[in-house]
């Protein structure tokens, strides 16, 4: 079933609008060319509202979060809302400042999304409005492991139905969620924490999927999470001896290009609860 929603993307081009972190800007970029998906990168507050009117997704990453691109996220939030086109927020850092915690909860109460994605610190903290984050990195003491999943899988349904968003909580074990369904996702690889940006990856990957699947967020989000983890297996897979951490940022991307609906279907591995 997953492969339907990766081929969807492929056939429908998704345009993307992105205001997102400067330091992974041109990786995000990349990577929805390698899906099948086309980005547009506009911050400036004079234009937001009309880029994100020509496209059908928009992603918001407070990543690299200043006061001038602040009012630019508001502006083409509420614009993507008014047009009905997906909205995705990425609350990189909510926790590590008070300016970061205070704009992502702006956004929810102000705009409404479809998907929230983040590590579980920062989902914590938009649920709570405070919250221990390590930077942008989630505090290991929160960390979804076997023993604490039913907990976290309860906690993300329920953060689902008072959002009215899909509730994406990333880390070695990944949940996406809305109120009634819960995917437990186990893809991926602890070597992709070394990469700056596989996170801000994922937040267009998602978006860019459930774009070209309006009538099914939460699979469509669920089947991009698979992507990016079983991308991060293969990449892994192809490294060769004295490749570090750059080589496999690329053999990512590059896994995510050559992805058909076949790869994706037989290497998922997840679980609906």
């Amino acid at each position: 079933m997953l492969n339907t929603y990766l081929a969807n993307v492929r056939l429908n081009s998704p345009l993307v609008h992105c205001i997102t972190n400067y330091v992974t800007v041109n990786d995000v970029a990349n990577v929805l060319l390698a899906c099948g998906g086309s980005p547009i990168m506009s911050d400036e507050e004079d234009e937001v509202e009309e880029i994100t009117s020509i496209c059908g997704g928009l992603n918001i990453n407070i990543g690299t979060l200043n006061k001038n691109t602040i009012s630019s996220m508001f502006l083409a939030g509420k614009k993507a809302n008014e047009l009905g086109h997906k909205v995705l927020l990425d609350p990189v850092g909510a926790g590590a400042s008070r300016l970061r915690t205070e704009t992502a909860a702006g956004l929810m109460k102000e705009i409404q999304f479809d998907v929230i994605r983040g590590n579980i610190s920062e989902i914590k903290t938009l649920a709570s409005g405070s919250g221990r984050t390590k930077g942008v990195d989630a505090d290991l003491a929160e960390a979804v492991t076997e023993q604490s999943l039913d907990g976290a899988v309860a906690f993300v349904k329920e953060l689902a139905k008072q959002t009215g968003s899909v509730i994406v909580v990333t880390g070695a074990i990944d949940l996406v969620a809305e109120g009634e369904r819960c995917y437990v996702i186990r893809n991926g690889r602890p070597e992709m924490g070394k990469i700056t940006g596989t996170g801000c990856q994922l937040s267009a990957l998602i978006t860019a999927f459930i774009t070209a699947n309006p009538d099914h967020v939460l699979d469509a989000a669920a089947a991009a999470v698979c992507a990016m983890g079983l991308a991060g297996e293969i990449g892994w897979n192809n490294m060769l001896p004295g490749d570090g951490n750059s080589t496999y940022r690329n053999r990512i991307i590059d896994a995510i290009y050559q992805m058909d609906g076949a790869t994706l279907e037989q290497g998922a591995r997840y679980e609906v609860r």
